[in-house]
């Protein structure tokens, strides 16, 4: 009897320690679940050679005569001063870009050009449909299951000085699954247009608009699609990687736990295989492949790409050639950039090695701005703010277009556009007809490239105003007035652009008049506003001119942003 009240009593103090263990490192013992769930998930098979869809062998025409071929590249998360184009680029200029480079001398670059939000998803709706959330209800971007709570609670451990995070669970509850929420399958894609114009349609790499109920790519208009189907960049202990962690962002930590290494092939989210590489390069060749494959016929090609999003990881080879450059994470991150840039010099020789240069129209744009939490201050220079934001470092992004048949080399146009104007833009490009049942908020992109319009032709091109909104915090551009509207904090920011195009100087007390007038364009836009598909759960304080890794101070702007 006293040996089972020994061993009862020592069960009970083994379980004790246990539990107060969990209760000290319970997010870690919770992102560790998040790890197993992660890597048992799915099965993940071996690499494996993909069946693209290959054209005739023989051309029947000539490439000339033929509608566009049609290349858009979507970077993820890239700095607007990332691109020596615009700023000089990394590191006060030690790291070039200089394939995007050479793309904007040979085509058209917009000088202000906007993403469709400050977050990926509703951009690339936007990039999609050329139609505003308002009209989609596609407003906020999914975020994977558990993702919420799990930074709401490391954030709130950090004891950071900035504003509590929220996260409403009961709400949370009501949302489908992560796969399950996307844009609608009856909304058209520019892809759907195409391919109904007679184009083989593809999707390489991040999509972020649904993987299942008809709102995967290969069920919104693209023939093939080889989906980033989780999103690390190789595997963490792969000798040819070098990671770089960010113990100051929550989001990162539950990246790490989260993600493994797999793509998956015309399923949505089933059949997962490794990638055949890192996944720049990878998706990289594919692409290729595709080209290649389909140079005697019309093709439309959406790369979207994951670089430079975290989990910051690079080659080693990448992470050589960019030198000794400091903090770790930078380097880090710049070699990601010298990744994505050869992947467009890549991309450009095989379309000049196929013959197919000329008459390809090849654009190249970003989804949001670069964050804040990767700890880089001048990702966004001259800017301010970052993704998660809509001061202009978090909407601002190159757009640049090469198309040596129609688009003069050198050109530039100073007039704001953004990511609504990108379908009717392809849709012109290749001779189609905008489908005439819904309503395009965007405009055809192609006379500010081939005519010179300059940043006074608001007439000649008839726009003057443009909307971003992410719940109660609403943006509106009308000419070169800005004005910013947020419930949390209670605040209005008013910027003329034309003379304040860092926004430097709240003008929202000194100009009643027209502070009036840009309401009432805000509130008009809400008006006519569908409901929301999926409700934001979370609201992030977000810190305008200072990065996660910068202590918060009383005095620092901030927002709350809703998601």
């Amino acid at each position: 009897m006293k040996r089972k009240q020994t061993l009862f009593a020592a069960c009970v103090t083994v379980l004790a320690v246990i539990g107060v263990l969990a209760y000290q490192y319970q997010t870690a013992f919770l992102l560790a679940v998040v790890a197993y769930t992660s890597a048992t998930e799915y099965e993940v098979g071996p690499p494996r050679e993909l069946p693209w869809s290959a054209g005739p062998e023989v051309a029947t025409t000539d490439s000339s005569e033929r509608p566009p071929n049609i290349i858009l590249i979507v970077a993820d998360d890239l700095g607007y001063n990332d691109i020596s184009t615009f700023g000089g680029g990394l590191a006060d200029g030690r790291v070039k870009t200089p394939h995007i480079d050479q793309l904007a001398a040979d085509g058209v670059v917009f000088t202000q050009s906007y993403s469709g939000a400050g977050t990926c998803a509703p951009s690339r709706a936007m990039l999609m449909t050329g139609r505003y959330p308002t009209r989609t209800g596609f407003e906020f971007t999914p975020t994977p299951s558990g993702m919420a709570p799990m930074i709401t609670r490391i954030a709130a451990e950090m004891r950071r000085a900035l504003p509590p995070s929220f996260y409403n669970a009961e709400l949370d509850a009501t949302k489908p699954p992560y796969e399950e929420q996307g844009l609608a399958p009856e909304e058209i894609t520019i892809a759907e247009v195409l391919r109904d114009k007679g184009y083989k349609t593809f999707h390489i790499g991040k999509w972020h608009l649904g993987r299942k109920n008809g709102m995967a790519p290969h069920e919104q208009g693209f023939d093939q699609s080889l989906l980033m189907a989780s999103a690390l960049y190789l595997p963490e202990d792969d000798p040819n990687v070098v990671n770089a962690k960010l113990d100051f962002d929550p989001i990162d930590q539950f990246l790490w736990a989260r993600l493994n290494f797999a793509n998956s092939f015309n399923s949505g989210d089933e059949d997962r295989f490794e990638p055949g590489g890192y996944l720049t390069d990878y998706w990289t060749d594919e692409s290729i492949n595709i080209i290649n494959a389909n140079k005697h016929r019309p093709f439309f090609l959406l790369l979207g790409h994951w670089g430079v999003h975290t989990p910051l990881q690079a080659t080693r080879e990448d992470y050589e050639a960019v030198g000794d450059i400091q903090p770790h994470r930078k380097r880090v991150y710049a070699a990601m950039i010298r990744a994505l840039d050869r992947s467009v010099g890549r991309m450009n020789e095989a379309l000049e090695a196929a013959g197919l240069a000329d008459n390809t129209l090849v654009v190249f744009t970003n989804d949001n701005g670069g964050p804040g939490y990767i700890g880089l201050p001048d990702i966004n220079k001259p800017f301010r703010g970052w993704k998660i934001s809509q001061f202009e470092g978090g909407i601002r992004v190159p757009l640049m277009m090469k198309w040596p048949a129609r688009i003069p080399a050198g050109s530039i146009s100073k007039v704001p556009v953004t990511h609504i104007d990108m379908m009717p833009t392809l849709t012109a490009a290749a001779g189609a007809e905008l489908p005439p049942e819904v309503v395009i908020d965007g405009k055809n992109l192609l006379p500010l490239a081939t005519t010179q319009v300059d940043d006074k032709g608001y007439d000649e091109w008839s726009r003057d105003t443009l909307f971003w909104q992410s719940g109660h915090y609403r943006v509106v551009r009308h000419k070169d007035w800005k004005l910013q509207v947020a419930d949390r904090p209670k605040k209005q920011w008013l910027f003329n652009l034309a003379a304040d195009p860092t926004e430097q100087n709240n003008l929202a007390m000194q100009e009643p008049t027209k502070l009036a007038e840009l309401l009432a364009l805000l509130e008009a836009h809400a008006a006519a506003a569908v409901p929301h598909r999926y409700p934001p759960v979370t609201e992030f304080p977000i810190a305008i001119d200072k990065t996660l890794a910068e202590p918060f101070e009383d005095g620092d702007e901030y927002i709350y942003w809703p998601n």
